[in-house]
């Protein structure tokens, strides 16, 4: 029973414990944009945000963006380099390692992809300018979740905060992919050669068994400048920077000494400034009509609605045919309020939602969709889990 040796028990428990904690941070941050956006100061919130920021280096390379764009192509290339080292992990010696562990986070994470996604499109049918937006609903942001599920105690299983995370996980394999497959234009080919280098250069230092870091983060610069010239989303020169890093060179770790040097960083200062550029919107005057307008509105009933019935509903099913069982401890109670939870999609929505439209007024709608869907999905799933808790100990006192 090699699955639940001390130290990969260990390990999950103080990921979980540091995403909890980042999470309840993310919060802080996403509510204070919102309050300054609603107030005197949004102006000068925007003006921050659009600060010109220059890096160069004579003609070599010269890269001129707002701070907002730092933020989200430069920052959160870091947050999807961790990404790309948990999914290694997880793949090569974690909860994905076997098809028997995989199943049914498999199964769970497909249905809250497609089902939010297949929501979206119907609302937005009449509207085809707001079909490329379909990927917005489908992703889950696991520090929100898992912040919740610290807030609410001991009262989840542990079991249970598990499966959310692998869940996540392969929500974050499939938003790479759709990031990589549908929101990439004007493809600059010579740059995608010229990544071939550094890629190259990885590829030798993996060979070698390389434990140094510093060779895979200069090299690793060196892809995220090439794929941000190619016109790919540079932030996925993260994810492949990460699949190169060794998981064992002799008696060194690197690929967990450095997800456990970067995890602080990224949980509670990276992701934090993400949400507190990107979750600023002002809601003055807002009324109904802005939270029905279609891509709101498919946002929104994606994450609540998709999400728990296309996780839910795969989990049934997987389990009903066999194909998958549901953890020890683990009840359907429990799989719906994680349904719920998982309708949280903040980070990554966002983040697909400022590569899906470019004119401030979708911008603003896709805010308000995944603040609201979100919002409406933390609480639901909240409810549930606690109602869950409740029976359980009503359960166990008869």
């Amino acid at each position: 029973m090699k699955n639940t040796n001390p130290t990969s028990v260990e390990r999950l428990r103080d990921f979980i414990a540091s995403e909890s904690a980042g999470g309840i941070i993310l919060m802080i941050a996403a509510a204070l944009a919102l309050v300054i956006a609603n107030s005197p100061l949004f102006p000068t919130y925007q003006n921050l945000l659009a600060t010109p920021v220059l890096f160069g280096a004579g003609d070599l390379v010269a890269i001129d963006k707002p701070l907002l764009l730092w933020i989200n192509d430069g920052l959160m290339a870091l947050f999807f380099f961790l990404i790309g080292l948990e999914v290694k992990r997880e793949i090569v010696t974690g909860q994905l390692r076997s098809w028997k562990q995989a199943s049914l986070p498999v199964f769970a994470a497909l249905g809250g992809m497609i089902v939010p996604a297949l929501v979206y499109i119907a609302i937005n049918a009449g509207s085809p300018q707001n079909i490329r937006g379909w990927a917005i609903p489908a992703a889950t942001d696991i520090a929100f979740a898992l912040g919740l599920l610290a807030l609410l105690g001991s009262c989840v299983p542990v079991a249970l905060k598990a499966l959310l995370l692998a869940i996540a996980i392969i929500d974050d394999i499939g938003a790479i992919a759709i990031i990589a497959l549908f929101y990439t234009e004007n493809m600059d080919v010579g740059a995608l050669v010229l990544a071939l280098v550094p890629a190259a250069g990885m590829l030798l230092l993996n060979r070698a068994k390389v434990a140094r870091t510093i060779p895979y983060f200069l090299l690793g610069a060196f892809l995220w400048i090439c794929v941000l010239k190619s016109g790919v989303h540079a932030t996925l020169a993260g994810v492949v920077t990460a699949m190169f890093v060794p998981i064992a060179a002799g008696d060194e770790r690197p690929l967990e000494r450095l997800e456990h040097a970067l995890h602080p960083w990224i949980a509670f200062l990276i992701l934090p400034v993400f949400a507190f550029a990107n979750a600023g919107v002002s809601i003055a005057g807002a009324g109904l009509d802005a939270l029905l307008a279609p891509i709101s509105l498919g946002i929104a009933a994606g994450l609540v609605v998709g999400k728990q019935i296309g996780i839910f509903g795969a989990c049934w099913l997987a389990v009903r045919t066999g194909l998958a069982s549901l953890p020890p401890g683990i009840a359907k109670r429990h799989i719906f309020g994680l349904s719920c939870l998982a309708g949280i999609g903040f980070t990554m929505s966002l983040f697909i939602g400022n590569l899906a439209f470019a004119d401030p007024g979708s911008i603003a709608a896709v805010k308000l969709g995944v603040l609201s869907g979100s919002l409406v999905a933390a609480l639901t799933g909240v409810f549930v889990l606690r109602m869950a808790s409740r029976n359980n100990e009503e359960a166990h006192g008869a």
